[in-house]
């Protein structure tokens, strides 16, 4: 079913976000819309030997107005980076494609964007390239409200509510008792699986 797509941003967002891309000959990244709190905007999960571990890159919101998600600016007063790449690398240290991959993903978040949105964008991008999908993405340039376009799944991906879609069983380094654990980043999959991973969108 291939098409165009319009997403929210994402920091290393769940499979479902990536199964949009490989459904798609061009994807719209929304850029207009004011910042949505805990979302996967700026945070996603991943699966420690004690279950999922939320990674949070903390945000500068403007105090009482509505921040355009284009001007979210990362704060580096908290030392998220440290934090995300160790947990990273406490939990997927020893899965089989692990060293193939980390340093890249290492070197895009040591960057110290100012954006989050071009944090997101340079991460998603890399993403791609190891799953050899090959999108057009752009960003939009004016918000379009909820409805008024085909294929919007702005708001359908999200932390707060149970996902519709499916994710195919692979293998995990922590078997989490034989249960697959929905939402998880799209580096569970890629750590564990390597070049099959784009089979498992």
């Amino acid at each position: 079913m291939a098409g165009k797509r319009l997403i929210s941003t994402a920091y290393l967002p769940p499979i479902e976000y990536f199964s949009l891309f490989s459904q798609a000959d061009e994807v719209f990244i929304e850029r207009e819309e004011n910042y949505q709190k805990q979302s996967y905007r700026n945070r996603c999960y991943i699966l420690s030997a004690h279950g999922p571990q939320i990674l949070s890159v903390p945000v500068y919101l403007g105090s009482l107005h509505k921040t355009p998600v284009k001007d979210i600016r990362i704060d580096y007063s908290k030392r998220w980076q440290q934090v995300h790449l160790r947990a990273m690398t406490a939990s997927y240290n020893s899965s089989p494609y692990f060293e193939f991959y980390f340093e890249n993903i290492e070197k895009i978040i040591l960057k110290n964007f100012s954006f989050l949105l071009d944090l997101n964008m340079e991460l998603t991008e890399s993403v791609l390239e190891m799953l050899k999908l090959k999108i057009k993405i752009s960003y939009t340039a004016t918000f379009q409200p909820v409805g008024e376009t085909e294929n919007d799944f702005r708001y359908k991906i999200t932390p707060k509510e149970e996902s519709q879609y499916t994710v195919k069983k692979y293998f995990h380094v922590f078997d989490n008792n034989n249960k697959l654990v929905q939402g998880l980043s799209i580096l569970d999959l890629i750590f564990n699986m390597g070049p099959e991973s784009v089979n498992y969108l």
